[in-house]
């Protein structure tokens, strides 16, 4: 949350920019001052703005809001360095989301561990029509995940990142295991 900085003062002050029979008027200046303290924050902020819109740079409570903008849904317990990771990669993630890529990559960034991904699907190419099509019949698709300490990872929310993240019509299951 912004607000006032003390001892922040205005790039612009108010009392310097009126007319020169106030500026020895010490009410004016003193009732002018009060809003230089007001603005100087804003100032401060459109200066840097730039700053804020950068995830490697933004402030911890500005870059949750970043991630809305994105799309990212963001968890509090994670650190500052996995969201600013996540929501620096979010154009990636958004141009491969319902690959096979794109869903490593997002589960890794999610949980910090060793992505495995098992599908049912294929591609192959023929010369010859009627050839046998690559993958299974039966779909699926098996996240199993890595981690030093499987308790640290919310299976349910990893549950739900996968299901939003793949796609629709393909059933799944999430597996968290200790990592080798």
């Amino acid at each position: 949350m912004r607000g006032l900085i003390e001892g922040l003062e205005s790039p612009h002050p108010i009392g310097a920019q009126l007319p020169g029979i106030y500026a020895d008027d010490d009410f004016t200046q003193r009732f002018c001052s009060a809003f230089d303290a007001l603005l100087a924050p804003i100032f401060a902020t459109l200066d840097s703005l730039p700053a804020y819109l950068d995830p490697a740079l933004a402030p911890e409570d500005f870059l949750d809001w970043i991630a809305s903008w994105v799309g990212l849904e963001v968890d509090e317990s994670w650190t500052v360095a996995r969201r600013r990771e996540l929501v620096s990669s979010a154009v990636d993630l958004h141009r491969w989301r319902g690959t096979r890529r794109g869903l490593t990559e997002h589960v890794r960034l999610v949980t910090g561990g060793q992505v495995e991904i098992t599908d049912s699907g294929g591609v192959s190419w023929s010369r010859r029509p009627q050839t046998r099509l690559p993958g299974s019949d039966r779909l699926a698709l098996h996240v199993r995940v890595r981690v030093p300490d499987p308790s640290t990872v919310d299976v349910r929310r990893l549950d739900a990142l996968v299901a939003e993240a793949k796609p629709a019509h393909l059933p799944h299951t999430v597996e968290v295991l200790p990592a080798r």
